[in-house]
Order: structure tokens, then C-alpha cells, then sequence
């Protein structure tokens, strides 16, 4: 048997309705008033997507869990500020401004919407959809397109391995097409090198304190001498070594926190997946149950480009 060689592709979901939710106006609502902004921004973008780029396999993938509990046990730290955003309080225990939530009721008409249609769609319980997307790249025979505006997956682009990873710039429309050429421009490191240089500069957004005092820059700079994060941290204990005096302090310092950070920042790769049939559907799968979404939700255009789109 031979195996499949077809173009995948992978959405970090999330990421993508994020933006769809905030490069939609919210006044885009169901018959009923309820904004579907996101619902239909989404739609929109795979379907631009999939013209653009002809995958023949495509999955969605999902946040089964947000923020995992072996990677808060290496770094306590990590996401926890989003905690507090979810439970509406702020650090000193105050209430900020009530905000209504208007994206969270939609992810479910979406799931639904993406099962109607036929799109995979696989989230595993106690794992992010990054490390989903990581297990599906590694376990690829052909060309891996990774949809996302998550930086952290950078890790994953192989050009000889035919991984990349399309970053919104705006909308889907500009996507940025990042290969390695393009990482060691901008980072000064391939993809594989990218964790290090994650790690060592840290992600307020991922509550990942990184090593203070060295941000993206100097981390570029440390690895392009000693090569890697084990490099620079021979280079730690060699007297001999050109590090600053406090560039070795605060590397040394940071010890603690380099011995755990790489299994945290680094995608899983072992994720269990489930058997499903990624490849791309020409027509709806359950074309009644989507009738009746449409209807509720008033997907209209939207969602009628998408099958159109899809039939071709």
C-alpha cells in the first residue's frame, strides 16, 4: 500500500476565530440577534484558504485544553494571567468593567458547523490544539501547511520536510509564508532552533518568564555563538567562555527554569490522536443538519462560498 503524499493542512482553530471575531463588526448577527461574527469570519477565511492553497486533507484543530496541567506543573506561571481573565477578576482581586462575551457561545455553532460541513475536527483531552498540530505534522508523509498566528509554532517549519507555517498578517488575505529562509532572517534561527530562542526571551502572553535581561535579540546573538541552549549553558560553567558577567549571572540563575522550559514550549509530538478522515470534503456531510444551522444562524453567504469552494 502506498502511503499518501497529499498537501495537509492545519488550522489552530482558535487563533483563527480570534481574529475572525475581531476583523468582523459584531453587528453580523443570526435572525435571533445573536452575533455570528466569528461563525462567519471563520468560514470566510477557510474558504479563501482553500482556494488559495488546495489542500486535499484539512483539520481543524482545537483546545481540548487550554492550558495543561503537566505544563503547569513545570512552570506554574504558565497562561495563569489568562485565569484570571476568565474568572473576571484582575491581579489585586478587583472587577474590571464588565465586557458581555459574545465569541464564547459561538465556538459551539462553529463545531457544529465544521461537523455538518465534513471538516475533521480533533481537540484531545489534555492537550493544547498547538501540540495537536505537532503530532499531525510529524506523523505527515507529504507538504504540511500550518494555518496560525500563534509564533510558537514556528518550531515546526522543516523546508526539507516541506513544513510551513502561514501567518496571518491581516485577515487571511495576507498570509506571511514562513519557511526557514525566512525565520533566520527575521529570529536568526531555523525552526528547530526556535524553542531555544522562545524560551530563553520568554512570552508575557503565555505567562513564560524567560532568562531576564535577554530578550529576542541577545538570544539570537547567544545562539548563533554556542549553537544551542545546551551550548550556551556549557558556556555558562566555562570560565574561558565570551559571555557578559551578567549575561552568565543570569543564565546561571536562571537554572531552575531552563531545565523545565523546553518540555513546555516545544509542541507535543505523541499526542493520541483519534482515527479520522482528514481529507477535504467535496460535499456537505450532513447537508440537513446544515440546512437547519444556516437557517438559525443566518450563515448565508458565507457559508454557501464554502461549499462552493469545496465542490471544485
Amino acid at each position: 500500500m502506498t502511503q499518501r503524499t497529499d498537501r495537509l493542512m492545519l488550522l489552530d482553530t482558535a487563533s483563527l476565530y480570534f481574529r475572525a471575531y475581531f476583523g468582523v463588526p459584531d453587528s453580523v448577527k443570526a435572525p435571533d440577534g445573536t452575533p455570528v461574527n466569528a461563525v462567519r469570519g471563520l468560514l470566510e477565511f477557510i474558504t479563501r484558504l482553500v482556494h488559495d492553497h488546495h489542500p486535499d486533507s484539512l483539520v481543524a484543530c482545537m483546545d481540548a485544553d487550554w492550558r495543561p496541567q503537566w505544563r503547569v506543573d513545570l512552570i506554574p506561571s504558565y497562561k495563569a494571567h489568562r485565569v484570571a481573565q476568565e474568572t473576571g477578576t484582575e491581579r489585586d482581586g478587583s472587577y474590571p468593567e464588565e465586557i458581555p462575551d459574545t465569541l464564547s457561545p459561538q465556538v459551539p455553532i462553529i463545531e457544529d458547523v465544521l461537523d455538518a460541513v465534513g471538516i475533521a475536527r480533533v481537540g484531545v483531552e489534555g492537550y493544547e490544539a498547538d501540540d495537536v498540530i505537532g503530532t499531525f505534522t510529524g506523523r505527515a508523509t507529504g507538504p504540511v501547511d500550518i494555518v496560525t498566528g500563534d509564533r510558537d509554532l514556528f518550531q515546526l517549519v522543516d523546508d526539507a520536510r516541506e513544513r510551513r507555517v502561514l501567518y496571518p498578517l491581516k485577515g487571511v488575505g495576507t498570509l506571511q509564508v514562513t519557511d526557514e529562509e525566512l525565520l533566520r532572517e527575521k529570529y536568526g534561527v531555523d525552526g528547530s532552533g526556535y524553542v531555544d530562542l522562545a524560551l530563553l526571551r520568554g512570552d508575557p502572553s503565555d505567562g513564560l518568564p524567560g532568562v531576564p535581561g535577554i530578550g529576542e535579540k541577545t538570544a539570537a546573538k547567544l545562539l548563533a555563538q554556542f549553537g544551542d541552549l545546551a551550548g550556551i549553558m556549557a558556556a555558562v560553567d566555562d570560565p574561558k567562555s565570551k559571555l557578559t558577567p551578567s549575561q552568565r549571572k543570569r543564565l546561571d540563575e536562571s537554572r531552575p527554569y531552563i531545565a523545565v522550559a523546553p518540555t513546555v514550549v516545544r509542541v507535543a509530538g505523541d499526542v493520541p490522536l483519534p482515527d479520522v478522515d482528514t481529507a477535504l470534503p467535496r460535499e456537505a456531510r450532513d447537508p440537513e443538519a446544515l440546512d437547519k444551522l444556516a437557517e438559525r444562524w443566518g450563515l448565508g453567504g458565507s457559508l454557501q462560498r464554502l461549499l462552493t469552494t469545496l465542490e471544485h
